[in-house]
């Protein structure tokens, strides 16, 4: 120990993802390229009655039957991502054999096979028992209440004496929020727990790894044979289900009096905000399925939550752009430099709960509320420009940085200081008061600096009795969602500062105001889009028999929003012709039978409401028509009637004839129900069905407000052009910068006959891509974040190469001169759109 300084941080040494033992529960093998075992856990001998001298160094044949490795290669071909893990349940190893859950993953270039009996378990179906667990969280809407229940949920899952919720703080420290515990044990809730009781590596793996347990904390763990590989490295398990407990760890879980664990990690944006901890006071081992089922509720739990935190933190920075609308107008039309800001400090200090403001702006010091002497902010302004500080800078703990501070504790202990110019002359400075903290640690958090059994580590300390600690001179943390607030309000404060300073012109505030309601009217448009989508994928599912049906009938679904989109947007979200979405309907979906779809009825034009919703009931009658109905021989015609009655109500007639003899449907889908409820539930108008045997016929009710007669011009169509078979080029290059739309358009584009797609997400890739090989054709997404693909464009068109554009934006896409004749796919692509650019 000579030179060997003690710390805390001792225990972040410990290599906890190498320990070269697993747990005895199961087995482990290593397997090589060539599926060859190179690494086993001694207790093979137990599970598969071979010893691991017995199968080193042998295929994995020789272990296991062949419909074991069949079907574990099976599983290998779903396997995606660095940390993925594949899970298998109920597979006999050899024939005749009992059954194993196994744990796949790769851990560099071995495959890990782990396995574990399976265990005959009352948790009738885990994905049922998630989604009753989830119903029974999203119902609490208070916060408490929610983390209270999801514990709950958690022990009676898990069957374990004891489940907390166990949140880090800003400094690394936890604290139990939530607690359900067998009766007569104590509680925990309340209590804190310093940040070394959970060493950084270990950490990093419940980021990594979701779930982790230990079974039985006096068990022997299992060697594994051999210890290193014949390059000297040992088996990495990071993402290992039955990786071996550090000693450290065992000893602060029997210090605890704990005999068994449970971790299922809480994340938030990939970040580790808490965990579900639980433990039982005497050896505990749940099957792998339930504990699938645990991990899934944690996924889960962790989505709910964010979007729980995000809605506080969605109205909140809507408070701001309210207030920064207000200071906005009262800016420009009182113009009175500064004073213009007076009316709104208050506003400025609820928006982020300080206890007081300073303003240094012009020149001149504005104090308000709770702050230090005069004095003192002109010196903690001269500190701040010593720090060049160019962002907002927070700390709850001014002394720490200003010594002097301490005297004016009381007043001002925290502060967040926002920049309110290019160079560091100008500040707002929130301030909070001391907050003198109670503490109840769980255990003095401070570890007794002595060397333990295990080396030059910290021992675990002994004490988990409540411990109280008081702490002075500190305010209340600044959260995350205030300093992002206070980022804001520092875009806001300084667009405000240029206004009354350089005197901008009142165009461009006129322009970023109607920015701000755009987005605000994108975001409300989106979300409802998003929902509806949202609601047409879950409601088609349970009508359906397979992947590609349902694949096939969504995505007529979102076509035919997407075609009424396109159609409100070209009259700039004004009133739609009705017959543009008959029409384009009819050519859409029906190809040359659009013809057999005749059209009677004057001009008439839909508000966009309207318009959505009855563009998903004519596409679910031309859906019906062209499978059961007249369309779907070579006779049957389609007569669509429409004329307004004496209240000025839309009266359209479908009429079907010459089809085959008509049948009621025996069976109600989501399509029916389209049909059916939609104009009822969301227009309050009329729908009535006639299943006629000579033809089926529908008569739709629409209100009169929702119609309009005035101005209405109609689309003219060119003429359909003969079908001819679709020669797509063998190469292309796709640029879209939307992971999940290129792979899409990929498989469309492969569909259609192209042989090599090159997918570039950005304007340097795909320079790059042709820079190797110039294709014959390219599909280019015209927005790609924070640029465009104008220059992927012109460098196609001066290499004389063939293109076409896709967009989200409609008509209104602005394109240089240059591209005005390049052809232009609308989102979302559709198979037919593509088919028709070769």
């Amino acid at each position: 120990m000579t030179g060997f300084e003690v710390d805390l941080t001792n225990c972040d040494r410990e290599p906890i993802h190498i320990l070269g033992s697993v747990q005895p529960f199961g087995f482990l093998l290593a397997v090589n390229s060539d599926w060859v075992i190179v690494h086993a856990s001694t207790s093979t001998l137990r599970y598969l009655g071979l010893a691991p001298a017995d199968v080193l160094d042998k295929p994995l044949t020789q272990v296991m039957s062949g419909h074991a490795i069949h079907a574990i290669r099976g599983r290998l071909q779903v396997l995606r991502g660095a940390d993925a893990v594949e899970r298998m349940f109920g597979v006999p190893l050899t024939d005749g054999g009992e059954d194993f859950d196994l744990a796949l993953h790769y851990s560099g270039r071995l495959l890990i096979i782990e396995g574990e009996p399976s265990l005959a378990d009352a948790l009738i179906e885990a994905a049922s028992a998630v989604r009753s667990m989830t119903a029974r969280i999203v119902a609490r809407p208070d916060f408490e209440g929610f983390c209270h229940e999801a514990a709950r949920q958690v022990r009676a899952l898990t069957e374990f004496d004891r489940v907390m919720i166990y949140r880090f703080g800003h400094d690394g420290a936890g604290e139990v929020i939530a607690e359900s515990v067998r009766p007569g044990i104590g509680s925990f809730l309340g209590q804190r727990y310093p940040a070394s009781d959970i060493p950084v590596q270990a950490r990093a793996l419940y980021e990594r790894n979701w779930l982790r347990i230990i079974a039985d904390v006096d068990a022997q763990v299992s060697p594994i044979v051999p210890e290193v590989s014949v390059s000297g490295e040992p088996v990495d398990l990071s993402m290992s289900m039955l990786r071996a407990v550090s000693p450290i760890h065992i000893e602060y879980l029997r210090n605890m009096g704990v005999a068994a664990s449970l971790s299922i990690s809480i994340l938030r944006d990939g970040k580790l905000w808490g965990l579900f901890a639980c433990h039982h006071y005497a050896p505990k081992h749940i099957s792998y399925e339930r504990r699938t089922a645990a991990e899934l509720f944690g996924q889960l739990f962790s989505l709910t939550l964010e979007s729980r935190e995000r809605e506080v933190e969605t109205r909140r920075l809507a408070e701001a752009r309210n207030l920064h609308d207000r200071m906005m107008n009262a800016v420009v039309k009182a113009n009175q430099g500064a004073d213009s800001l007076s009316p709104y400090l208050d506003d400025l200090c609820r928006l982020v709960h300080c206890d007081g403001l300073a303003l240094w702006l012009e020149g001149r010091l504005t104090l308000r509320d709770s702050t230090p002497d005069a004095s003192d902010v002109h010196s903690l302004i001269r500190l701040l420009r010593e720090k060049d500080t160019h962002a907002v800078f927070a700390t709850s703990e001014i002394s720490a940085l200003m010594p002097s501070a301490a005297a004016w504790a009381a007043k001002a202990a925290g502060m967040m200081a926002v920049p309110l110019s290019r160079a560091p002359r100008d500040y707002m400075i929130f301030f909070r008061k001391e907050e003198a903290q109670t503490v109840v640690w769980a255990g003095q958090p401070a570890k007794l600096v002595q060397v333990g059994p295990l080396g030059d580590r910290l021992t675990p300390r002994k004490s988990f009795e409540a411990w109280e600690e008081t702490t002075r001179g500190q305010s209340r943390p600044w959260t995350v969602v205030e300093r992002s607030l206070a980022e804001s309000m520092r875009a806001s404060l300084l667009e405000i500062v240029f206004r009354l300073t350089d005197l901008a012109d009142e165009e461009r505030q006129r322009a970023n105001q109607r920015q701000e309601l755009l987005i605000a009217e994108l975001n409300h448009r989106v979300r409802n889009i998003l929902g509806l989508i949202r609601g047409l994928i879950s409601q088609t599912r349970s009508g359906v028999a397979s992947v590609e049906e349902f694949a096939e009938v969504v995505g007529g679904r979102v076509q035919a929003l997407a075609r009424a989109h396109d159609q409100i947007t070209r009259h700039q979200w004004g009133p739609g012709a009705l017959s543009d979405l008959i029409t384009a309907e009819a050519e859409a979906y029906l190809s040359n039978k659009a013809e057999r779809v005749t059209l009677t009825g004057a001009p008439i034009a839909l508000a966009p409401d309207a318009f959505s919703i009855l563009s998903l009931v004519i596409h679910e009658l031309m859906t019906n028509s062209a499978k059961y109905g007249a369309l779907c021989d070579q006779r049957g015609q389609v007569g669509i009637d429409w004329t307004r009655d004496a209240k000025g109500d839309l009266i359209i007639d479908w009429r079907e004839r010459d089809g085959p003899p008509v049948k009621p449907p025996t069976r109600r889908g989501f399509g029916s129900t389209i049909i059916e409820h939609s104009i009822p539930h969301d227009l309050n108008g009329e729908v009535s069905l006639d299943y006629r045997p000579e033809g089926f016929q529908a008569r739709i009710r629409i209100p009169g407000r929702y119609v309009t007669s005035e101005g209405v011009v109609a689309t003219v169509k060119p003429a359909r052009r003969a079908e001819t078979p679709v020669r797509a080029p063998d190469r292309m290059l796709v640029v879209e910068d939307n992971m999940i739309i290129a792979l899409d358009l990929e498989d469309m584009l492969t569909r259609l006959g192209v042989k090599s797609i090159t997918l570039a997400s950005s304007v340097a890739q795909a320079l790059d891509a042709l820079a190797e090989d110039m294709p014959p054709f390219a599909i280019l997404d015209v927005n790609l974040g924070h640029e465009t693909s104008f220059p992927i464009a012109k460098a196609l068109q001066d290499a004389g190469v063939p293109f076409a554009f896709g967009t989200g934006f409609g008509d209104s896409a602005a394109f240089p001169d240059r591209f005005k004749d390049a052809p232009v796919l609308q989102k979302p692509y559709s198979a037919e759109a593509l088919a028709g650019l070769f």
